[in-house]
């Protein structure tokens, strides 16, 4: 009886550390692959990891796309920013058919992507209000086209959870910014549509999520259909608030994604 408890012990013990081994040696994979970098800025500095396109040709130009992390991953590791759909835009399939410059930006820890009245359950204001985080991530953005060569009628936006309430506020602070943007288990004030309507913008929610409300993904996207706005949304019904992996390897988004462009510029 002693030696298989012993043994159950050694095997949950190497169970552990082999999941350790696995999160780790990914993490590695992912360092190596996105660069790690930090920006510094008039008042504070941002850590950012940033990917370049496979035979990267600074001669070139090329789409960019931003995307907003989750409140679990804030700190200023310049890590935890890569946990969730750093992997998806690592895929050869995708780096083939979508070259483009990816930038993930790490939010400071006790801080958030978004301007929120209440957290859990969470209210939103009407109207634009100062947000420091999101005023450094524009700030950033401004030195990302400067120093790299973006196509400018083709920058995308898109995040998860807080990074999907982020991607909403940005893009309500910056209407005529972005040729396309997604939105995970995100939320945003439905006042906010009139500035989100020229947007075309697609919503993912889990009817389950019991940590941002559904009700905000799908009173958004009812508010948006008024108005005739490139909008869409996917609803998972048997979904909680973990949505982001269905999302990401949603049939043709990125396809969708990359088929916007800025007709102005």
């Amino acid at each position: 009886m002693r030696i298989l408890l012993f043994s159950k012990r050694i095997n949950k013990k190497l169970s552990s550390l082999i999941f350790l081994l696995i999160i780790t040696c990914s993490c590695l994979v992912f360092g190596q692959e996105y660069q790690k970098h930090r920006y510094k800025g008039t008042e504070k500095t941002l850590p950012y990891r940033l990917l370049l396109p496979e035979n990267y040709d600074s001669s070139k130009q090329y789409p960019l796309i931003l995307f907003l992390h989750g409140i679990g991953e804030r700190g200023s590791d310049n890590e935890l920013q890569l946990t969730h759909g750093s992997d998806f835009f690592l895929k050869d399939d995708v780096r083939k058919k979508f070259p483009a410059i990816v930038v993930f930006p790490q939010c400071s820890e006790n801080t958030h992507w978004a301007k929120v009245k209440s957290r859990q359950p969470y209210a939103f204001f009407k109207r634009k209000r100062k947000n420091e985080q999101l005023e450094m991530v524009e700030e950033f953005m401004a030195y990302v086209e400067d120093t790299y060569p973006i196509k400018s009628n083709q920058i995308y936006l898109g995040g998860l959870s807080m990074g999907g309430m982020g991607t909403l506020e940005l893009l309500y602070r910056n209407p005529k910014k972005f040729a396309a943007a997604f939105a995970i288990c995100g939320g945003a004030h439905t006042r906010w549509v009139r500035k989100l309507q020229h947007t075309p913008l697609w919503l993912f929610h889990g009817q389950k999520d019991q940590v941002i409300s559904h009700g905000f993904s799908q009173r958004l996207y009812e508010g948006l259909l008024e108005k005739d706005a490139p909008v869409k949304f996917t609803s998972y019904p048997d979904h909680n608030h973990f949505v982001w992996n269905s999302a990401l390897e949603e049939k043709g988004l990125l396809e969708w994604v990359f088929s916007h462009s800025l007709k102005s510029q």
